[in-house]
């Protein structure tokens, strides 16, 4: 009997795409190759390895499987119909994904909002304005789960009742941040969890960039909100360009560290993303038409009825309504978290 019929609970070529990344040597790219040269990964691996390395091969891709079964992980490889037509624009297309959730929350358009793990309280604001609008527009929306920018991100789309995906530097079954074992398990069941590492994987030095390279790939548009020179996001980005996706920046103080990365962007080239409306344009999508809200804090509906008037800075609301400045700050901050009103990049306060 051949090493590629050997029994087994996955006998299918699945299995035998997973079993051919498990061969020493053979990463994403040779991995594509070998499928192409060979039609199939069965055949890749019966005729292009020894039958001792073929039986080692199953052995453990059978391991993994089981241990994938075990966790509640599912593997889709790039022999599956299912696979994101996006990802075989990559370079290195990840050749498996491990996941948990539901492959239907991937659906167009998706946006990667990605960031600085150190986010400053305006970098926050401005994420969480972004995604607010983005998701209930319906946009996808993809990040790391990193502390930070995208955290925020894919909290936001899971308040917004939107669709989210977390692309992971570790296996898909651990918590990276261990911080964020509440949003790993929100996520998982409302939104897709995945990764291209094995379960149980822990993350070295070159996971997360790869990990980035997959947020690229999945998404028509790349925003960075906050990043240093030396941040992963701007890897994020990159990869992003090089694919001919769209890259849009947040333009932030010229002398904060965090912003130094996104205007570094916009020079060169990104897109400058000034409002909530630069990013719904960016992906074709219009600001969903909201019934008028039903607000019972007496100095929100005082803010709320004063933004009718247009937009305004707080010191402005402060004198349209009468309300002391920490009073209409802390209306405006309600206002702002129920998603109904939002602080532009300039200070201004407007409705959405």
């Amino acid at each position: 009997m051949s090493a590629a019929t050997i029994p087994s609970r996955f006998p299918d070529e699945r299995r035998a795409a997973l079993a051919l990344t498990l061969v020493a040597d053979v990463g994403s790219v040779t991995h594509r190759q070998l499928i192409e040269r060979f039609c199939t990964a069965s055949r890749a691996l019966g005729e292009g390895f020894s039958p001792k390395v073929v039986r080692d091969a199953y052995a453990r891709a059978d391991e993994l499987l089981a241990r994938g079964v075990s966790c509640g992980l599912a593997l889709t490889t790039n022999v599956d119909e299912g696979y994101p037509a996006a990802l075989r624009e990559l370079h290195d297309p990840p050749a498996v994904l491990w996941s948990r959730g539901d492959w239907g929350t991937l659906v167009s358009p998706v946006v990667a909002v990605v960031g600085t793990r150190r986010a400053t309280a305006y970098g926050q604001r401005i994420t969480r304005a972004l995604v607010g609008a983005l998701a209930r527009g319906g946009a996808c929306i993809v990040s790391g789960m990193a502390l930070g920018i995208d955290a925020i991100a894919h909290t936001v789309a899971l308040e917004a009742s939107g669709r989210t995906v977390a692309v992971l530097g570790t296996g898909a079954d651990l918590v990276y941040p261990r911080a964020h074992a509440a949003l790993h398990r929100e996520i998982s069941a409302r939104g897709l969890v995945l990764s291209e590492l094995p379960p149980g994987a822990k993350s070295d030095a070159g996971s997360f960039p790869r990990r980035n390279r997959i947020i690229a790939g999945l998404a028509s548009l790349t925003i960075v909100v906050e990043a240093p020179v030396k941040s992963g996001a701007l890897i994020t980005s990159r990869c992003a360009l090089d694919l001919g996706r769209d890259v849009a920046a947040v333009p932030g103080p010229i002398d904060s560290p965090q912003s130094e990365g996104t205007n570094e962007l916009i020079r060169d080239g990104a897109h400058a993303i000034t409002s909530v409306a630069d990013a719904l344009f960016l992906v074709g999508l219009q600001a969903p038409v909201r019934s008028r809200p039903v607000i019972d804090d007496q100095s929100e509906q005082r803010i709320w009825d004063a933004l009718d008037q247009g937009a305004a800075s707080l010191d402005q609301l402060c004198a349209r309504t009468a309300l002391p400045v920490s009073q209409c700050l802390t209306a405006v901050t309600g206002l702002e978290l129920r998603g109904i009103v939002e602080c532009a990049l300039t200070g201004e306060i407007r409705r959405r």
